[in-house]
């Protein structure tokens, strides 16, 4: 008896303490990993539809969830801004871009060129409430020593501040006026190694970071913010020749078999008719062969990219595991916009004399002093069946793949989730998962409220609906404009891309936006262009 009472006991003692280490541990802060793309395609990844080796984001996309509908604003800074912040990319100050604000926009708040101080970023409420934050990539949402990623709540940080250049040591700006400019903890960086290759580097600098930081009992927040796939199309020798003749059929092939591929995995719909290839893109077979042999190549380049950085997320995602921090990490998966279809000419203050200064050769594209670009024939591949691409308000511009894996294992794994979402809303559902209370000021100074709510019970599968309310979204950018009411869009395009009107479409019949029904629902037409005059005054937009 004595025995048994004395087991009896140390048993109820140790299901206790077990009890007691689950609950300890389920509450725990989580781990947070966010990784952000720079203008990859909404069917580039293959759990996306794509032909390019993307095996660790398709094992991510198998233990978590697909977000088939989640839009984020159309150009990269105007993204980010919203991801930092939770408010309107206009209520932070980055209504444009840095590089593009014109006369007309001077002294409008919206249209600073930078995240302003009347919102609290992301890193800054994380790390007040006990977080380890690091960001190593692109930034893109101010240049000085204010605005820098160190001075918005990043303790350690090694960024590219600008919009883009040369992804190799050179640091070749993309027009002769811009510039590159990297810092480290808020000093510049005058020099980068010989061997720098923006993908490798930052993955190094976040490993780095992680590991420092192993075993302290504090939570990390990593935003690991890629360069990639953004032109100038870099990428090692070895990775673009895995890809040689893959697109050698060209454009037009390839905007059949991406989507039969989003057809057959289920995410588009069986009768749906994609955007016709653009009238100033040629049809594949009426170039000669060497221009198919030049714009294969850049296609080659591109894909490349994207499986290099696929592989580097996969030392990552190694590491969480080996350290065992992997099933208390949340990671997330985006793109910041469509595919770029802009030719490299567009930029500000380009110059001829510039882009004859690059070696172009078949030879040498991708490699080091070479400057090419996607081209709108494949990036219409890329965001098939959708209308355009980066920079327009249209779907094109907008839709971004987005990957959600959760602490722990999930029951909706592998599902596919076709809920309107948008990327306002990532900001309050890390916040939620973190357990924390957005606040209203932060060092001493007011902040604005989060305009976009939490997720999870959408992504932990408790519900299959988004909250009320997050199939509104609005968007604005060089004057065009759209604003979406699930199924329901409005969208006004300047020529010659559009008429200047708006148009009405139904995004749920013609995702494509080929057939406009203002003249047949015209109250729906009012109802929608009454939500965005509503918008645009909430969110200091102004007209052009």
């Amino acid at each position: 008896m004595y025995l048994r009472n004395r087991l009896y006991t140390y048993l109820t003692t140790l299901i206790i303490q077990l009890l007691a280490c689950t609950y300890v541990f389920s509450q725990a802060q989580p781990n947070i990993l966010l990784i952000v793309a720079d203008d990859l395609g909404f069917s580039d990844l293959g759990a996306f539809g794509g032909e390019i080796s993307t095996p660790t984001i398709d094992q991510l996309a198998s233990e978590g969830l697909r977000l088939s509908n989640f839009h984020t604003q159309p150009t990269c800074s105007l993204t980010r801004a919203v991801l930092m912040s939770g408010v309107d990319n206009h209520l932070a100050g980055m209504g444009t871009l840095s590089e593009l604000i014109t006369p007309a926009m001077k002294g409008h708040p919206g249209y600073i060129g930078q995240l302003n101080f009347k919102v609290a970023t992301l890193p800054e409420l994380l790390h007040k409430n006990g977080y380890h934050t690091y960001i190593a990539g692109k930034w893109h949402l101010g240049e000085t020593q204010k605005t820098d990623p160190f001075s918005r709540g990043f303790e350690q940080s090694f960024s590219l501040l600008t919009n883009g250049g040369s992804h190799w040591y050179d640091q070749k700006p993309l027009s002769p006026s811009m510039k590159m400019r990297y810092t480290e903890n808020g000093r510049t960086v005058p020099k980068l190694p010989k061997d720098f290759y923006s993908t490798r580097n930052f993955t190094d600098f976040m490993l780095g970071k992680l590991k420092e930081s192993e075993g302290d009992g504090k939570p990390f927040f990593a935003y690991l913010s890629y360069m990639a796939p953004h032109n100038p199309l870099h990428a090692p020798k070895a990775y673009i020749d895995k890809y040689k003749g893959t697109y050698n059929e060209g454009w037009d092939a390839l905007r059949r078999e991406r989507l039969n591929s989003l057809k057959r995995i289920g995410m588009v719909e069986p009768g749906i008719k994609p955007f016709p290839r653009l009238h100033f893109v040629p049809a594949w077979h009426s170039l000669p062969p060497e221009q198919q042999k030049t714009y294969a190549r850049r296609m080659e380049i591109y894909a490349a990219m994207i499986d290099y950085m696929d592989e580097q997320i996969g030392r990552v995602l190694s590491y969480l595991r080996q350290s065992n921090q992997y099933d208390n990490t949340i990671i997330i998966f985006m793109s910041d916009n469509g595919a770029n279809g802009a030719p490299n000419t567009t930029y500000p203050n380009q110059t001829g004399d510039y882009l004859a200064s690059f070696d172009n050769s078949l030879e040498n594209s991708g490699l080091t002093n070479s400057y090419v670009d996607m081209g709108a024939g494949w990036a219409q591949a890329s965001m098939t069946p959708h209308r355009l691409f980066k920079s327009i308000v249209t779907e094109g511009g907008t839709l971004s793949p987005l990957v959600v894996k959760l602490p722990g294992k999930m029951i909706n794994a592998g599902n596919i989730s076709a809920e309107f979402t948008s990327i306002r809303d990532i900001m309050p559902t890390l916040l939620d998962l973190a357990g924390i209370s957005p606040i209203h000021q932060i060092n001493r100074r007011a902040t604005l409220p989060l305009q976009g709510k939490t997720l999870l019970p959408l992504l932990s599968g408790k519900t299959s609906k988004a909250y009320k309310g997050a199939n509104q979204f609005g968007t604005e950018i060089f004057g065009n404009k759209a604003y979406t009411s699930w199924p329901w869009k409005i969208v006004l395009l300047s020529p010659p891309l559009g008429s200047g009107a708006w148009q009405l479409f139904n995004l749920e019949k013609d995702p494509a936006e080929m057939t406009d029904l203002s003249l047949i629902h015209i109250e729906k037409r009012k109802e929608l262009l009454k939500l965005w005059q509503h918008y645009k005054i909430k969110n200091n937009v102004i007209d052009f």
